[in-house]
């Protein structure tokens, strides 16, 4: 895969559903058809990192999506609106895979899906994507996704540079960090930490509306059938009971003492830390 002058840049978006507005039944069950989508806020994070590659290397930005969430029919016109606070952001491009193949699929299917389109799009220098959905968590996508194409993936990303069709990034591994390099092309999972996103105006958004978004089923890909590695039967919310620990003193240091006392016990904290 050949690396072109100016840079070809590619951005993982997802549209999910909003954790911060969780709707359940009587068995604790999470109603996601009731839920709004929300684009996905370390996919911002990407978005931000290749507008910033663009302006210092020149080049286009496409903007890569699937709709994982149903009902379609509802959900379609919905992860439209949504793509469109990325396509304010900057974006040249935007590409959304519609197909009932997709809904409630694993991230086995959807990195298949999103390869073949990258591949149709006669592939990209760069593709950026946030560590992780804002919904799911799993921080599977962007591996599966390099390993299909056959490129170099470096994930958990808080700084990056890019020089002589080469990338250096330093990576956030929970209690230390890497860097490491490697040839472009490449797949990027950053963190929420690599930069700032930049806020879109009115003005961006009202135009965002007019650009077109390019539509794609499994079929226009290539792919004919899907076997699904993962049967999604419910998600669930978990229960948890307060235990009600009541600190009492004569005085604040008293009861600061104890209630330190207390996080000791639990593991909270732990003493000289």
């Amino acid at each position: 895969m050949c690396i072109r002058d100016s840079m070809k840049i590619a951005v993982l978006a997802k549209a999910s559903i909003d954790p911060n507005l969780v709707e359940v039944d009587s068995a604790n069950n999470v109603i996601t058809e009731a839920m709004p989508l929300i684009i996905s806020l370390y996919d911002k994070n990407a978005m931000e990192e290749a507008l910033r590659i663009k302006e210092r290397l020149g080049g286009e930005i496409h903007v890569l999506s699937a709709l994982t969430w149903g009902p379609i029919d509802r959900r379609e016109s919905e992860a439209e609106n949504v793509l469109r606070e990325i396509i304010a952001m900057g974006a040249d491009n935007t590409h959304l895979i519609v197909d009932e193949g997709l809904i409630n699929g694993d991230p086995s299917i959807t990195s298949l899906a999103l390869a073949r389109l990258a591949e149709k799009l006669g592939g990209f220098d760069i593709y950026l994507a946030g560590e992780a959905s804002m919904d799911m968590l799993s921080s599977q996508l962007p591996s599966k996704f390099a390993e299909i194409l056959g490129i170099p993936v470096i994930s958990f990303v808080k700084k990056l540079e890019i020089e002589d069709k080469r990338v250096k990034a330093v990576r956030s591994l929970e209690d230390v960090l890497q860097t490491v390099e490697t040839e472009l092309p490449a797949v990027i999972s950053v963190t929420g930490e690599i930069n700032q996103p930049r806020y879109t105006t009115a003005l961006q958004i009202r135009k965002a509306f007019r650009k077109p978004i390019n539509k794609y089923s499994l079929s226009d890909l290539g792919i004919e059938a899907v076997e699904r590695r993962v049967e999604r039967k419910a998600i669930k919310i978990l229960p948890v009971e307060r235990k009600r620990v009541k600190v009492e003193g004569e005085s604040y240091e008293e009861m600061a003492e104890k209630l330190i006392e207390a996080l000791i016990r639990e593991g909270v904290i732990k003493p000289g830390g």
